[in-house]
């Protein structure tokens, strides 16, 4: 699970790379020009974890985790002269969803490329870019599948080359009319064509928009609609810094200022469920912990995911939703007011299942 940050130059992502990291990295490109990829596993907050943890009070508490990689600020024009390729292209592509950071303010201290502020049009910008890098890839296949159709005649593969030509074909009319890949509808069998090409613009994004000190906390005072799931406004600066103070300090500071919870918590949850992901979790005395599994995955998949042997062995799992496990204060009680059941390896795990694998191999 690798979330790749990407913005103009001075967007100030590497500030909220600092923040979401709890460290102090000052920049993506070393002074040679080499492309510098700084990357994080970042715990994803969870007020369930904490809450079974206090109940439990294990030797050891984990939470679910991704990955954040802080790629070099990317120009614009990058998608139409080329250099949006090579290490820079494949870093990208790697990633599973694109956190965009956006620049939302203004800072005599901090010049901006284009000589003002202008958040709808930084993020247009960079999406066309990604939308140029798109297209340039999909012309090139089609160039080639066209000619092997145009002159093979009838040959083993044709069928599934003719399949993704079709698709391909829909995939550029599509991005002619500036419209990203995510916002186009596909069959599964077209889904599946279109996985191996890693494409940008059919990446999940999330819009962090940098608002400064004192911007606006509201994502609706700016005109953004990029076919994106959520977008969320920071305190970019203020952000850093309380992720920079120990807990206690940070405590202090947010009570200080009136902050609830930091809106990192918030980007960083936004960023799980924009995955497609959700957590479960085990219980005890040596370990609470949050497992990751797609959302729709199987009891037997969620056991797979703590380890190969419960799946193969697999016989039952044990579940209680959390909300009842805290209502009830024990699993001892939990089982006595019967709101503990026994599934099967069909079962469709809820995000926030406490489950018990029952295995034998």
């Amino acid at each position: 699970m690798q979330i790749g940050i990407v913005g103009l130059p001075n967007s100030t992502k590497t500030t909220i790379f600092n923040a979401l990291t709890h460290s102090q990295e000052i920049t993506a490109v070393t002074s040679s020009g080499k492309i510098e990829v700084h990357t994080a596993i970042v715990d994803v907050p969870d007020i369930r974890v904490d809450e079974l943890s206090k109940l439990f009070k294990p030797e050891k508490t984990t939470y679910a985790r991704v990955q954040y990689n802080d790629v070099a600020g990317l120009k614009i024009g990058s998608g139409r002269d080329g250099s949006l390729s090579g290490e820079l292209l494949n870093i990208i592509s790697q990633s599973d969803a694109l956190l965009h950071v956006v620049r939302a303010f203004e800072d005599d201290r901090i010049p901006h490329p284009e000589g003002n502020v202008d958040a709808v049009r930084d993020l247009s910008a960079l999406d066309f870019e990604f939308l140029i890098s798109d297209l340039q890839i999909v012309e090139r296949r089609l160039d080639r599948l066209t000619h092997d159709l145009d002159r093979k005649g009838t040959y083993p593969e044709r069928s599934v080359d003719q399949a993704e030509h079709d698709v391909l074909i829909k995939i550029k009319e599509g991005l002619e009319e500036e419209t990203p890949i995510r916002r186009l509808e596909f069959s599964p069998a077209e889904e599946k064509i279109t996985r191996g090409f890693q494409f940008l613009t059919a990446k999940p994004a999330l819009v962090a928009l940098n608002v400064g000190d004192e911007g606006s906390d509201n994502p609706a005072d700016f005109p953004i609609d990029q076919g994106r799931s959520d977008v969320v406004c920071l305190h970019g600066a203020l952000e850093m810094e309380i992720a920079q103070l120990d807990k206690d300090d940070a405590e202090l500071f947010m009570a200080e200022y009136g902050i609830t919870e930091p809106g990192l918590n918030r980007m960083i949850r936004l960023n799980y469920e924009l995955l497609g992901l959700q957590s479960f979790f085990t219980v005890g005395e040596d370990e609470v912990r949050a497992w990751t599994i797609p959302q729709g995955a199987t009891a037997v998949e969620a056991a797979g995911a703590i380890h190969s042997d419960l799946a193969r062995g697999f016989i039952r799992a044990e579940v209680v939703s959390y909300q009842d496990l805290i209502d009830a204060g024990s699993l001892g009680e939990v089982k006595k007011l019967g709101k503990t059941r026994l599934e099967g390896k069909d079962y469709i795990v809820q995000d926030g299942d406490i489950l018990n694998i029952r295995f034998n191999i």
